[in-house]
């Protein structure tokens, strides 16, 4: 059974409850119609130019595909709704404030975050500080 979405920025933010994955996550701007079949891609988008795909760093590598971003995927926990408003503008000010660049997925049930490797443990501190002060 999941949990119902939640639209209320104050609940949101004090209980989104980050959470990082293993690994590295690599951003790839591949041709139209190259195969994306058992290559671990947690997300693809399909733009003018070609095809972005999200795979682990590895699979890329193994494949010789250029890496245009090295980024660590952080969760969202909380199952927000996609109608909510405010939760995106709030991480992205905290993330901003700390000089963090992110890049942004929703899924139906959750927000995946995807930052400089380098500053992942300084993304998950600004997180949980937003969400300390969401909880005060």
């Amino acid at each position: 059974m999941t949990s119902a979405p939640i639209s209320d920025l104050a609940v949101l933010l004090a209980s989104m409850t980050p959470e990082l994955h293993a690994g590295v996550w690599a951003w790839c701007a591949l041709p139209h119609g190259t195969p994306a079949e058992d290559t671990g891609a947690i997300a693809s988008v399909r733009e003018a130019e070609g095809l972005t795909l999200v795979v682990p760093e590895a699979q890329a590598l193994a494949r010789g595909w250029p890496v245009a971003f090295r980024s660590a995927w952080i969760t969202l926990t909380v199952h927000s709704d996609l109608a909510a408003v405010g939760l995106t503008a709030a991480f992205a000010r905290a993330l901003g404030d700390a000089g963090i660049s992110c890049n942004v997925i929703a899924g139906v049930y959750h927000d995946h975050l995807f930052v400089p490797v380098d500053r992942a443990a300084d993304a998950m501190a600004a997180l949980s500080a937003l969400q300390a002060r969401g909880k005060a």
